[in-house]
């Protein structure tokens, strides 16, 4: 049976409010706990280097399950899958705020991760279920904007929090906020059709392998590791990831949605989308280093500076999606994309010593620029997808967001690594290049609009 057109009013609200809380919950998470990396570090009495996994445990959980995460939602309903990540991401946070060893925390940043995957990969699949289609883009520009600023204070919530208090209550104030979300996503979330095919454990296993190799090894090589056991990581996980995309040619839901990646207008908004972050996050890494080694900035100074960019976006988010409703989302995102080509092309010329407005008004282009982009291009991943592979395509967006983001920064830690006197300029420079082949990638997608 066809599921309705969207939640009425005032469900709608009711459920968009448990989508944003969770939302929030998992990306303040993934931001709040670089910042206490040092303080944790020294309670645990662990090594500054063995204390990262604190944060790599729970981005390496999050990425290698987002596809299996959103093939069970298709299977089992994105209402079901949701509760479930939301009730095991509250007892993860539980876990770490009564955790006494790095050891503990750890294990206990799995677990998130887990409820992190679960609430991240059927998030936009929620989404266009409760809104209407002709208001798609007015809810997913409203994802966007809690994603931008919810990037954007981590560090000052996390500042605050630790201002007042122990690192634990970092992840104690998640209990009665995921407690919250969980009773009123009971009553308002929407139902969708199932798929009626059972969950292939081979293949969640086979894409668990794929991109666990794929992300280690990326990240040893821009860690300046050794070289050989980076390679061997990454020539397995080529070999597995050509045995799941050959198992998923014959399944009718592909859990790896290769079905989608056949239609051009997803394909190609994948590829912008990778593309767009990779750029990204080549800025977000090596400006702070620029900002303070090269100009003498301070920490407070440098945040500060860096601001405008999610600010910006998440300003631009929500009118950028309200207009993907009525324009093709290839010509807002190319005009996005080559706007913050040229906040990064501007930022690569500043001059020896420029102002902080001059800083400032260049990240703020930047931002502008991605935020008119990112809710457009996320309509477009979503509804070229036919209804009932909402999941694949929820978890296919989030997942090229996090590629785009991996690869970004190991990119930037090599040419630290190879170039160390000019490796500023280098990613200032690719990352210009890269939205730039963006920008073409998503004027491309007009045509098929």
């Amino acid at each position: 049976m066809e599921a309705p057109d969207g939640l009425p009013v005032p469900q709608r609200y009711w459920a968009m409010l448990t989508v944003a809380l969770a939302l929030i919950m998992a990306v303040l998470d993934g931001a709040i706990a670089n910042v206490a990396l040092p303080t944790i570090a020294a309670d645990v009495q662990a090594s500054p280097a063995s204390s990262i996994w604190v944060v790599n445990a729970y981005q390496l959980v999050i990425t290698i399950s987002l596809l299996p995460m959103a093939s069970l939602g298709e299977h089992y309903g994105y209402r079901r899958v949701y509760q479930v990540g939301l009730a095991v991401f509250t007892i993860g946070s539980l876990a770490c705020a009564l955790s006494s060893s790095l050891t503990t925390l750890t294990l206990a940043r799995v677990v998130q991760g887990f409820g992190a995957a679960g609430i991240m990969s059927v998030n936009g699949a929620l989404v266009r279920y409760i809104y209407p289609r002709h208001q798609l883009g007015r809810g997913i520009g409203l994802n966007a904007l809690l994603v931008g600023v919810s990037s954007a204070v981590g560090p000052t919530v996390a500042a605050g929090i630790l201002s007042v208090a122990s690192w634990p209550w970092l992840f104690a104030v998640n209990v009665p906020i995921g407690l919250a979300a969980f009773a009123i996503a009971a009553r308002s979330l929407p139902v969708n059709p199932l798929s009626g095919q059972r969950f292939d454990m081979l293949s969640a296993l086979l894409n668990a392998l794929t991109f666990g190799l794929l992300i280690t090894g990326i990240d040893g090589l821009g860690q300046g590791e050794s070289g050989g056991l980076e390679i061997i990581q990454l020539v397995l996980a080529a070999l597995i990831g050509v045995a799941l995309v050959r198992r998923q040619l014959s399944l009718p839901s592909p859990l790896l949605p290769v079905d989608l990646l056949r239609i051009p207008v997803f394909r190609l908004s994948i590829l912008t989308s990778i593309c767009s972050f990779g750029a990204q996050m080549l800025a977000y890494v090596s400006m702070p280093f620029y900002l303070q080694n090269a100009l003498g900035r301070s920490e407070v100074t440098t945040g500060l500076l860096m601001t405008p960019w999610p600010l910006m976006t998440a300003v631009i988010a929500p009118l950028a999606g309200r207009l993907a409703d009525r324009y093709p989302s290839g010509m807002l995102g190319g005009i996005g994309l080559g706007a913050m080509a040229i906040g990064l092309g501007l930022l690569a010329t500043l001059s020896a010593h420029p102002s902080d407005f001059d800083i400032a008004w260049r990240m703020a282009i930047c931002g502008l620029g991605f935020g008119l982009f990112q809710s457009p291009n996320n309509r477009t991943l979503l509804s070229s997808a036919p209804r009932e592979r909402s999941g694949g395509a929820s978890g296919m967006l989030a997942t090229a967001r996090l590629i785009g983001q991996t690869i970004g920064a190991a990119v930037v830690a090599l040419l630290f690594g190879l170039y160390p006197a000019n490796s500023i300029p280098l990613a200032i420079g690719l990352a210009t290049a890269i939205a730039a082949v963006a920008a073409l990638l998503s004027l491309l997608r007009v045509k098929h609009q």
